[in-house]
């Protein structure tokens, strides 16, 4: 594929991320539908399969029960999409200014490499201090990782989709390297693993004095302040409005005199930034450490929380919240019906299918978009 036929394709892709125009029948109906078909479809998957119709039934209240049905529940699934959807806003961002951000789960592995070095150190700082200084290292290493893909396309045309891919496979050699030495290397182990973070470091579970088996930690105030940030930023801030007028006509933009280098750099760096606190939270709130494929894929499924949520903070934040909930409840359906995880994954590419076909939807559920049709 040559680099015109790149672009273009990239380009209709973000014309389906982010549209112009915020329709309701964009931003709600479809995503809605997408996940009910997807649910749908994933109930007659496991009916082929051999999956009893009770046991269907009984898999689908185990999924609503392990991810809303409890204190515990709920928690899990608060803790699953924190890092979901730091990530979804990176790459949200990134759709918003044009650019195809493939590069998140590099970014949240530096970001959480860089936060658990920081982390290690610096022992006998108060948690008031090191905490956010381990926060903003991970940010910082994210955004330093990111901008050199958005630097390479300002500064030689290079496709950030490509770059970015490069940039994924180098950031998973690169940890694979560091966790088998000094001094991120844990000492007296030979298995590639981490030091642990310090408890001056640890992002503070925020009910373990009510259950300490509840994981949903202070980091989810993080995401918050994110979600608050990014809409303020892209909707009242000046250099929202240039990276939203990048993204929907970069012509338009270098003629009304943006300088549209500096824009896909900063872009690139906000969107790393985001995916780099993504793996921050989930070493300093969850794990403690990084281990080989401790990301755990976040980076590559915060293309899909970013997809579903249309580009928008507030839908980025109720599709990692779905996405969280999938996730939490697909491990109580896996113990009370015995249904594989693999069911979850197949929901979560129909939904991605789905979404990425929007006409598809129109067609098949014209019903639901009955008054537009009349316009």
């Amino acid at each position: 594929m040559s680099e015109k036929d790149l672009q273009s394709v990239t380009d209709r892709l973000l014309q389906r991320a982010a549209p112009g125009r915020a329709e309701f029948e964009d931003i709600v109906v479809v995503p809605v539908l997408a996940v009910l078909v997807a649910i749908i479809l994933g109930g007659l998957i496991m009916l082929a399969t051999g999956v009893s119709p009770a046991n269907i039934g009984k898999a689908f209240v185990a999924l609503f029960n392990g991810s809303f049905g409890s204190l515990n529940a709920v928690s899990e699934t608060l803790t699953a999409a924190a890092p979901l959807t730091l990530a979804g806003l990176g790459i949200a961002i990134a759709f918003r200014a044009g650019l195809f951000n493939i590069g998140a789960e590099g970014q949240v592995i530096v970001g959480g490499v860089a936060a658990v070095v920081v982390g290690f150190s610096f022992a006998g700082m108060p948690p008031i201090i090191h905490v956010p200084l381990a926060l903003l290292a991970g940010a910082v290493a994210g955004a330093f990782w990111a901008s050199i893909a958005g630097w390479l396309r300002a500064a030689t045309g290079a496709h950030e989709v490509i770059i970015t891919i490069m940039l994924n496979l180098i950031a998973m050699r690169l940890l694979d390297y560091l966790l088998r030495n000094p001094p991120i290397q844990k000492e007296g182990r030979a298995d590639p693993i981490s030091k642990n973070v310090l408890p001056s470091a640890e992002l503070p579970h925020l009910f373990d004095w009510l259950d300490p088996l509840m994981r949903v930690h202070a980091g989810i105030f993080v995401v918050m302040l994110a979600v608050i940030f990014i809409w303020w930023l892209l909707f009242r801030s000046t250099i929202g409005f240039e990276f939203r007028a990048a993204g929907l006509n970069p012509e338009a933009a270098r003629y009304a005199g943006m300088r549209s280098g500096l824009i896909i750099v900063l872009v690139m760096a906000l969107a790393g930034a985001l995916a780099g606190l993504a793996g921050a939270n989930q070493v300093l709130g969850v794990l403690g450490r990084v281990s080989p494929n401790f990301s755990g894929g976040v980076g590559f499924d915060a293309i899909a929380v970013a997809l579903l949520g249309r580009s928008h903070p507030v839908g980025v934040l109720l599709a990692g919240l779905l996405f969280g909930a999938l996730q939490a409840g697909g491990r109580q359906m896996q113990v009370d019906a015995g249904v594989s995880l693999d069911v979850i994954a197949i929901i979560q590419a129909l939904i991605i299918i789905f979404i990425a076909a929007p006409m598809l939807m129109r067609g098949v559920f014209s019903f639901a978009f009955a008054k537009q049709s009349k316009r």
